[in-house]
């Protein structure tokens, strides 16, 4: 199996976007500040998300610090409009 091209991942994540309603330019880079938003958020210590984004300052990984607050938690994901999950449903870990 060939490997997804850095081109065809980007048109992945701007069709589930557009998909979604989602007016905001986004990217891979996107998914990868969302994912250690929601690491911050869960209470996940910020040196384990800084060896999962293979930041080696800590300073680096302190910027997503600015974003991960309990307002930021309260807003209704857009990509819950893919219905992917259907309320009540299991969602999978993690």
């Amino acid at each position: 199996m060939k490997p997804i091209s850095t081109r065809q991942l980007y048109r992945i994540v701007v069709e589930a976007a557009q998909a979604a309603d989602i007016a905001k330019r986004v990217g891979p880079h996107t998914l990868r500040h969302s994912f250690a938003t929601h690491l911050l958020e869960d209470g996940t210590d910020i040196r384990i998300i800084q060896v999962l984004l293979g930041h080696a300052k800590l300073n680096n990984t302190a910027f997503y610090t600015k974003v991960a607050t309990p307002t930021v938690r309260a807003v209704t994901s857009p990509f819950d409009k893919l219905g992917l999950f259907k309320t009540g449903e299991n969602l999978p870990d993690g």
